[in-house]
Protein backbone atom coordinates (compact mmCIF):
# COMPACT_ATOMS: atom_id res chain seq x y z
CA UNK A 1 0.00 0.00 0.00
CA UNK A 2 2.95 2.45 0.29
CA UNK A 3 4.12 1.58 -2.99
CA UNK A 4 0.32 2.32 -4.22
CA UNK A 5 -0.04 6.11 -3.87
CA UNK A 6 -3.53 7.40 -5.28
CA UNK A 7 -3.96 9.68 -8.04
CA UNK A 8 -6.83 11.96 -8.31
CA UNK A 9 -8.47 11.87 -12.21
CA UNK A 10 -11.76 13.63 -13.34
CA UNK A 11 -13.43 13.17 -16.81
CA UNK A 12 -15.56 16.32 -18.43
CA UNK A 13 -18.54 16.18 -20.89
CA UNK A 14 -19.42 18.51 -23.20
CA UNK A 15 -22.53 18.42 -25.37
CA UNK A 16 -22.65 19.60 -29.09
CA UNK A 17 -25.61 20.36 -31.42
CA UNK A 18 -25.71 18.67 -34.48
CA UNK A 19 -27.49 20.77 -37.78
CA UNK A 20 -30.06 19.21 -40.00
CA UNK A 21 -28.81 20.17 -43.89
CA UNK A 22 -31.68 20.40 -45.82
CA UNK A 23 -32.30 20.46 -50.14
CA UNK A 24 -34.59 21.81 -51.55
CA UNK A 25 -36.46 19.26 -52.51
CA UNK A 26 -35.27 16.46 -49.90
CA UNK A 27 -36.24 15.63 -46.47
CA UNK A 28 -34.25 16.06 -43.85
CA UNK A 29 -30.89 14.36 -43.33
CA UNK A 30 -30.97 12.30 -40.04
CA UNK A 31 -28.56 14.70 -37.50
CA UNK A 32 -24.43 13.91 -37.95
CA UNK A 33 -22.55 12.22 -35.11
CA UNK A 34 -21.47 14.41 -32.01
CA UNK A 35 -17.40 13.72 -32.09
CA UNK A 36 -16.56 12.83 -28.75
CA UNK A 37 -15.53 15.60 -26.27
CA UNK A 38 -11.78 15.26 -25.31
CA UNK A 39 -11.35 14.08 -22.09
CA UNK A 40 -9.89 16.68 -19.24
CA UNK A 41 -6.38 16.55 -18.31
CA UNK A 42 -5.64 14.04 -15.32
CA UNK A 43 -4.69 16.66 -12.07
CA UNK A 44 -0.37 15.83 -11.48
CA UNK A 45 0.22 13.00 -9.56
CA UNK A 46 0.18 13.12 -5.71
CA UNK A 47 3.96 11.94 -3.96
CA UNK A 48 2.36 10.82 -0.66
CA UNK A 49 0.79 7.53 0.17
CA UNK A 50 -3.08 7.53 0.76
CA UNK A 51 -5.17 4.40 1.71
CA UNK A 52 -8.63 5.94 1.75
CA UNK A 53 -11.11 6.56 2.12
CA UNK A 54 -10.30 10.51 3.05
CA UNK A 55 -8.80 11.18 -0.57
CA UNK A 56 -6.63 14.34 -1.75
CA UNK A 57 -7.89 17.39 -3.33
CA UNK A 58 -8.41 16.12 -6.51
CA UNK A 59 -8.21 19.67 -8.16
CA UNK A 60 -4.87 21.32 -6.21
CA UNK A 61 -3.10 24.24 -6.86
CA UNK A 62 -1.27 24.21 -9.65
CA UNK A 63 1.47 27.15 -10.66
CA UNK A 64 3.73 27.42 -13.85
CA UNK A 65 6.71 28.43 -12.90
CA UNK A 66 8.48 28.38 -16.78
CA UNK A 67 11.05 26.85 -17.99
CA UNK A 68 10.99 24.45 -14.40
CA UNK A 69 7.41 22.61 -15.44
CA UNK A 70 4.41 22.83 -13.00
CA UNK A 71 4.41 22.68 -9.47
CA UNK A 72 1.50 21.10 -7.74
CA UNK A 73 0.90 22.70 -3.96
CA UNK A 74 -1.40 20.72 -1.79
CA UNK A 75 -1.85 20.88 1.75
CA UNK A 76 -3.29 19.12 4.72
CA UNK A 77 -4.53 20.84 8.35
CA UNK A 78 -6.86 18.94 11.32
CA UNK A 79 -7.67 19.13 14.72
CA UNK A 80 -7.86 15.85 16.61
CA UNK A 81 -9.09 15.79 20.42
CA UNK A 82 -10.09 12.02 22.59
CA UNK A 83 -10.33 10.75 25.84
CA UNK A 84 -8.64 7.65 27.14
CA UNK A 85 -7.93 5.36 30.55
CA UNK A 86 -5.76 3.94 31.72
CA UNK A 87 -2.96 6.74 30.89
CA UNK A 88 0.52 6.67 31.83
CA UNK A 89 2.19 9.14 33.54
CA UNK A 90 2.88 12.39 31.69
CA UNK A 91 -0.06 11.31 29.28
CA UNK A 92 -3.65 12.99 30.10
CA UNK A 93 -7.05 11.47 30.01
CA UNK A 94 -8.03 14.04 27.53
CA UNK A 95 -6.14 15.88 25.01
CA UNK A 96 -6.63 18.21 22.21
CA UNK A 97 -4.43 18.86 19.30
CA UNK A 98 -3.81 20.34 15.80
CA UNK A 99 -2.12 16.59 14.19
CA UNK A 100 -1.40 17.85 10.72
CA UNK A 101 -0.80 21.11 9.33
CA UNK A 102 0.89 20.86 6.37
CA UNK A 103 2.02 22.14 2.76
CA UNK A 104 3.03 19.23 0.35
CA UNK A 105 4.76 20.82 -2.92
CA UNK A 106 6.03 18.70 -5.21
CA UNK A 107 6.86 18.91 -9.27
CA UNK A 108 6.10 15.58 -11.07
CA UNK A 109 6.97 15.86 -14.53
CA UNK A 110 9.67 15.82 -16.20
CA UNK A 111 13.39 13.97 -15.99
CA UNK A 112 13.85 16.11 -12.93
CA UNK A 113 11.53 16.05 -9.94
CA UNK A 114 11.03 16.97 -6.45
CA UNK A 115 8.74 16.60 -3.34
CA UNK A 116 8.78 18.57 0.31
CA UNK A 117 6.56 17.84 3.01
CA UNK A 118 6.54 20.90 5.31
CA UNK A 119 4.57 21.90 8.36
CA UNK A 120 4.02 20.07 12.11
CA UNK A 121 2.52 16.72 12.64
CA UNK A 122 2.26 14.00 15.38
CA UNK A 123 1.88 10.12 15.12
CA UNK A 124 -0.97 9.22 17.30
CA UNK A 125 -0.78 5.23 17.72
CA UNK A 126 -2.85 2.91 20.22
CA UNK A 127 -1.55 1.85 23.26
CA UNK A 128 1.22 4.51 22.71
CA UNK A 129 1.37 7.92 25.34
CA UNK A 130 0.47 10.90 22.93
CA UNK A 131 2.62 13.22 22.27
CA UNK A 132 1.69 16.72 20.81
CA UNK A 133 2.45 18.02 17.23
CA UNK A 134 4.33 21.22 18.58
CA UNK A 135 7.06 18.56 20.64
CA UNK A 136 6.55 15.83 18.41
CA UNK A 137 7.98 17.32 15.03
CA UNK A 138 11.03 19.01 16.97
CA UNK A 139 12.04 15.72 18.76
CA UNK A 140 11.43 13.50 15.38
CA UNK A 141 12.28 14.59 12.03
CA UNK A 142 12.10 18.75 12.05
CA UNK A 143 9.67 20.95 10.11
CA UNK A 144 10.56 19.20 6.94
CA UNK A 145 9.78 15.52 7.52
CA UNK A 146 10.64 14.53 3.95
CA UNK A 147 11.99 16.24 1.09
CA UNK A 148 14.10 14.62 -1.52
CA UNK A 149 15.10 14.84 -5.67
CA UNK A 150 13.91 12.25 -7.99
CA UNK A 151 15.85 11.50 -11.60
CA UNK A 152 13.23 9.90 -13.67
CA UNK A 153 14.96 9.13 -16.70
CA UNK A 154 12.44 6.97 -18.17
CA UNK A 155 8.56 5.35 -17.74
CA UNK A 156 10.15 2.56 -16.27
CA UNK A 157 13.28 3.49 -13.65
CA UNK A 158 13.72 6.88 -10.98
CA UNK A 159 16.05 7.43 -8.45
CA UNK A 160 15.31 9.25 -5.15
CA UNK A 161 17.80 11.06 -3.09
CA UNK A 162 16.85 12.57 0.38
CA UNK A 163 14.61 12.12 3.27
CA UNK A 164 12.19 9.64 2.30
CA UNK A 165 9.07 7.40 3.59
CA UNK A 166 9.53 4.37 4.34
CA UNK A 167 8.98 1.27 1.87
CA UNK A 168 8.01 -0.47 4.95
CA UNK A 169 4.29 -1.41 6.19
CA UNK A 170 0.65 -1.09 5.54
CA UNK A 171 -0.20 1.97 7.31
CA UNK A 172 1.65 5.52 6.34
CA UNK A 173 2.71 8.31 8.47
CA UNK A 174 0.22 10.83 9.06
CA UNK A 175 -3.64 10.07 10.31
CA UNK A 176 -4.92 11.67 6.54
CA UNK A 177 -3.51 9.32 4.87
CA UNK A 178 -4.80 5.92 6.97
CA UNK A 179 -7.83 4.50 6.80
CA UNK A 180 -7.54 4.98 11.19
CA UNK A 181 -7.10 8.24 12.98
CA UNK A 182 -4.45 6.23 14.73
CA UNK A 183 -1.61 4.30 13.66
CA UNK A 184 -1.57 0.18 14.88
CA UNK A 185 0.76 -1.47 16.53
CA UNK A 186 2.64 -3.71 13.47
CA UNK A 187 3.32 0.01 12.80
CA UNK A 188 4.48 0.80 15.97
CA UNK A 189 7.71 -1.16 14.75
CA UNK A 190 8.57 0.02 11.88
CA UNK A 191 10.53 2.91 10.93
CA UNK A 192 9.13 6.14 9.40
CA UNK A 193 11.48 8.60 7.33
CA UNK A 194 14.99 7.25 6.27
CA UNK A 195 17.94 9.60 5.11
CA UNK A 196 19.68 8.32 2.20
CA UNK A 197 18.82 6.71 -1.87
CA UNK A 198 16.05 5.03 -3.34
CA UNK A 199 15.81 3.07 -6.79
CA UNK A 200 12.45 2.34 -8.08
CA UNK A 201 11.83 0.08 -11.28
CA UNK A 202 8.85 -0.91 -12.89
CA UNK A 203 8.23 -4.09 -15.52
CA UNK A 204 4.70 -4.87 -16.52
CA UNK A 205 2.75 -5.65 -13.49
CA UNK A 206 5.54 -6.12 -10.86
CA UNK A 207 7.45 -2.71 -9.34
CA UNK A 208 10.68 -3.01 -7.07
CA UNK A 209 11.94 -0.85 -4.85
CA UNK A 210 15.63 -0.92 -3.36
CA UNK A 211 17.15 1.66 -0.67
CA UNK A 212 20.28 2.66 1.13
CA UNK A 213 19.38 4.14 4.13
CA UNK A 214 20.15 5.32 7.88
CA UNK A 215 17.32 2.67 9.09
CA UNK A 216 15.86 4.48 11.70
CA UNK A 217 16.83 7.92 11.14
CA UNK A 218 20.00 6.97 12.69
CA UNK A 219 22.42 8.65 10.43
CA UNK A 220 24.66 5.66 9.58
CA UNK A 221 23.76 4.96 6.43
CA UNK A 222 24.33 1.22 7.14
CA UNK A 223 20.74 -0.13 6.63
CA UNK A 224 19.32 -1.71 3.23
CA UNK A 225 15.73 -2.03 2.80
CA UNK A 226 13.34 -2.88 -0.51
CA UNK A 227 10.13 -4.09 -1.59
CA UNK A 228 8.34 -5.82 -4.18
CA UNK A 229 4.75 -4.79 -5.36
CA UNK A 230 2.71 -7.70 -7.93
CA UNK A 231 -0.16 -5.73 -9.33
CA UNK A 232 -1.98 -9.09 -10.19
CA UNK A 233 -5.17 -7.16 -11.66
CA UNK A 234 -7.65 -4.38 -10.93
CA UNK A 235 -8.70 -5.69 -7.72
CA UNK A 236 -5.49 -7.36 -5.79
CA UNK A 237 -2.13 -6.15 -4.78
CA UNK A 238 0.59 -8.45 -3.30
CA UNK A 239 3.35 -6.41 -1.75
CA UNK A 240 6.62 -7.88 0.02
CA UNK A 241 9.06 -5.62 1.95
CA UNK A 242 11.85 -6.07 3.78
CA UNK A 243 14.66 -3.99 5.77
CA UNK A 244 17.73 -5.38 7.57
CA UNK A 245 20.88 -3.21 9.41
CA UNK A 246 23.99 -4.45 8.09
CA UNK A 247 26.32 -3.77 11.15
CA UNK A 248 25.34 -3.63 14.58
CA UNK A 249 25.13 -0.02 16.19
CA UNK A 250 24.11 1.87 19.09
CA UNK A 251 23.18 4.98 17.85
CA UNK A 252 20.71 6.66 20.07
CA UNK A 253 18.19 9.96 19.54
CA UNK A 254 15.15 11.11 19.66
CA UNK A 255 14.25 9.74 16.95
CA UNK A 256 15.36 6.10 17.35
CA UNK A 257 16.70 3.18 19.86
CA UNK A 258 19.59 0.55 19.24
CA UNK A 259 17.05 -1.83 19.45
CA UNK A 260 14.78 -0.47 16.71
CA UNK A 261 17.43 0.28 14.46
CA UNK A 262 19.40 -2.97 14.48
CA UNK A 263 16.21 -4.71 14.33
CA UNK A 264 15.24 -7.07 10.18
CA UNK A 265 11.24 -6.42 9.43
CA UNK A 266 9.67 -8.26 7.40
CA UNK A 267 5.69 -7.59 5.70
CA UNK A 268 4.05 -9.48 3.48
CA UNK A 269 0.71 -7.58 2.37
CA UNK A 270 -2.07 -8.21 0.57
CA UNK A 271 -5.03 -6.00 -0.96
CA UNK A 272 -8.10 -7.10 -2.31
CA UNK A 273 -10.92 -4.34 -3.49
CA UNK A 274 -14.29 -5.36 -4.44
CA UNK A 275 -17.10 -2.54 -4.97
CA UNK A 276 -17.10 -0.81 -1.60
CA UNK A 277 -14.97 -3.13 0.20
CA UNK A 278 -11.34 -2.84 0.44
CA UNK A 279 -9.59 -5.73 2.52
CA UNK A 280 -5.91 -6.02 3.72
CA UNK A 281 -4.46 -9.14 5.37
CA UNK A 282 -1.14 -8.11 6.78
CA UNK A 283 1.82 -10.12 8.80
CA UNK A 284 5.41 -9.15 9.68
CA UNK A 285 8.15 -10.68 11.45
CA UNK A 286 10.56 -8.77 13.26
CA UNK A 287 14.34 -10.12 14.42
CA UNK A 288 16.10 -8.11 17.16
CA UNK A 289 19.71 -8.93 17.57
CA UNK A 290 21.49 -9.07 20.78
CA UNK A 291 23.47 -6.03 21.66
CA UNK A 292 25.66 -6.51 24.64
CA UNK A 293 26.57 -3.25 24.88
CA UNK A 294 23.34 -2.54 26.32
CA UNK A 295 22.91 -6.22 27.77
CA UNK A 296 19.99 -7.13 25.40
CA UNK A 297 19.55 -10.45 24.07
CA UNK A 298 18.09 -11.68 21.02
CA UNK A 299 14.62 -11.94 20.34
CA UNK A 300 11.68 -11.18 18.19
CA UNK A 301 8.10 -10.18 17.13
CA UNK A 302 5.58 -12.18 15.08
CA UNK A 303 2.05 -10.21 14.35
CA UNK A 304 -0.56 -10.08 11.76
CA UNK A 305 -3.36 -7.59 11.21
CA UNK A 306 -6.76 -7.08 9.13
CA UNK A 307 -7.29 -3.90 7.44
CA UNK A 308 -11.23 -3.64 6.37
CA UNK A 309 -12.86 -0.92 4.80
CA UNK A 310 -17.04 -0.14 3.57
CA UNK A 311 -18.18 2.82 1.45
CA UNK A 312 -21.38 3.24 2.04
CA UNK A 313 -22.83 3.36 -1.76
CA UNK A 314 -25.75 5.59 -0.61
CA UNK A 315 -24.53 7.86 0.94
CA UNK A 316 -21.32 9.46 -1.19
CA UNK A 317 -18.50 9.78 1.37
CA UNK A 318 -19.47 7.84 4.27
CA UNK A 319 -17.34 4.70 4.81
CA UNK A 320 -16.48 1.75 7.79
CA UNK A 321 -12.79 1.29 8.44
CA UNK A 322 -11.99 -1.50 10.59
CA UNK A 323 -8.87 -2.96 11.92
CA UNK A 324 -7.79 -5.50 14.22
CA UNK A 325 -4.38 -6.56 15.39
CA UNK A 326 -2.25 -9.10 17.12
CA UNK A 327 1.62 -9.13 18.19
CA UNK A 328 3.41 -10.64 20.19
CA UNK A 329 7.14 -11.15 21.07
CA UNK A 330 9.47 -13.70 22.15
CA UNK A 331 13.41 -13.30 23.79
CA UNK A 332 14.22 -9.94 23.70
CA UNK A 333 15.84 -7.93 26.57
CA UNK A 334 16.91 -9.22 29.89
CA UNK A 335 17.77 -5.66 30.68
CA UNK A 336 16.82 -2.48 28.50
CA UNK A 337 14.18 -1.68 25.92
CA UNK A 338 11.40 -4.43 24.99
CA UNK A 339 10.30 -3.29 21.44
CA UNK A 340 6.63 -3.92 22.44
CA UNK A 341 6.96 -1.70 25.51
CA UNK A 342 4.51 -4.19 27.50
CA UNK A 343 7.38 -7.18 28.84
CA UNK A 344 9.39 -9.64 28.02
CA UNK A 345 7.41 -12.45 26.62
CA UNK A 346 4.23 -9.96 26.37
CA UNK A 347 1.69 -10.34 23.50
CA UNK A 348 -1.19 -7.55 22.28
CA UNK A 349 -4.31 -7.43 20.65
CA UNK A 350 -5.75 -4.23 19.41
CA UNK A 351 -9.39 -3.32 17.82
CA UNK A 352 -10.06 0.05 16.14
CA UNK A 353 -13.50 0.99 14.04
CA UNK A 354 -12.83 4.77 12.57
CA UNK A 355 -16.21 5.68 10.76
CA UNK A 356 -15.20 8.41 8.17
CA UNK A 357 -17.63 11.56 6.42
CA UNK A 358 -15.75 13.21 3.48
CA UNK A 359 -17.70 16.11 1.59
CA UNK A 360 -15.28 17.39 -1.23
CA UNK A 361 -12.23 18.63 0.48
CA UNK A 362 -13.16 18.60 4.23
CA UNK A 363 -13.33 15.09 6.23
CA UNK A 364 -14.65 14.63 9.61
CA UNK A 365 -14.41 11.29 11.38
CA UNK A 366 -14.71 9.36 14.69
CA UNK A 367 -12.62 6.44 16.30
CA UNK A 368 -12.92 4.19 19.10
CA UNK A 369 -10.10 1.63 19.90
CA UNK A 370 -9.15 -0.61 22.61
CA UNK A 371 -5.96 -2.66 23.49
CA UNK A 372 -5.28 -5.34 25.33
CA UNK A 373 -2.08 -7.02 26.73
CA UNK A 374 -1.28 -10.61 28.07
CA UNK A 375 1.75 -11.53 29.94
CA UNK A 376 2.64 -8.18 30.59
CA UNK A 377 1.30 -4.25 31.27
CA UNK A 378 2.06 -0.95 30.81
CA UNK A 379 -0.66 1.39 31.38
CA UNK A 380 -2.28 3.36 33.69
CA UNK A 381 -0.13 5.72 36.89
CA UNK A 382 1.41 2.69 38.34
CA UNK A 383 2.28 0.58 34.52
CA UNK A 384 0.10 -2.31 36.16
CA UNK A 385 -2.61 -2.23 34.07
CA UNK A 386 -3.36 -4.48 31.11
CA UNK A 387 -5.82 -2.38 28.46
CA UNK A 388 -6.50 0.96 27.01
CA UNK A 389 -9.81 2.49 25.28
CA UNK A 390 -10.00 5.62 23.28
CA UNK A 391 -12.33 7.95 21.81
CA UNK A 392 -11.32 9.92 19.55
CA UNK A 393 -12.67 13.25 16.66
CA UNK A 394 -10.66 14.08 13.82
CA UNK A 395 -12.15 17.08 11.50
CA UNK A 396 -9.91 18.19 8.77
CA UNK A 397 -9.75 20.10 5.58
CA UNK A 398 -7.31 18.75 2.41
CA UNK A 399 -6.47 21.73 0.13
Amino acid sequence: MRILPIAASALAGVALLATAAYADDAPASAPAAAPAAPAAPAPPAFSLGMDGPIVINPTPYVVNSGPLGSVTINGAVSGLMFAQNHHAPGDHSSIGDVPNAQLLIEKTDGMFQWFVDAGSYSFPTVGVPYTKASRNTTATFGNIPVAYVKFVPNAAFSVQVGKLPTVLGAEFNYTFENMNIQRGLLWNQENLVTRGVLANYAYGPVAVAVSVNDGFYSNALSTVSGSATWTINAANTVVAAASTNTRKSYVSNSATSPVFNDSSIYNLIYTHTDGPWTITPYVQYTSIPSLPGLGTTAGSTTGAALFVSYAFPSVSGLSLPVRLEYISSKGLAKTGPNPLGYGNGSTATSFTVTPTYQWKIYFVRGEVSYVNVSGGSGFGANGLAKSQARALLETGVLF
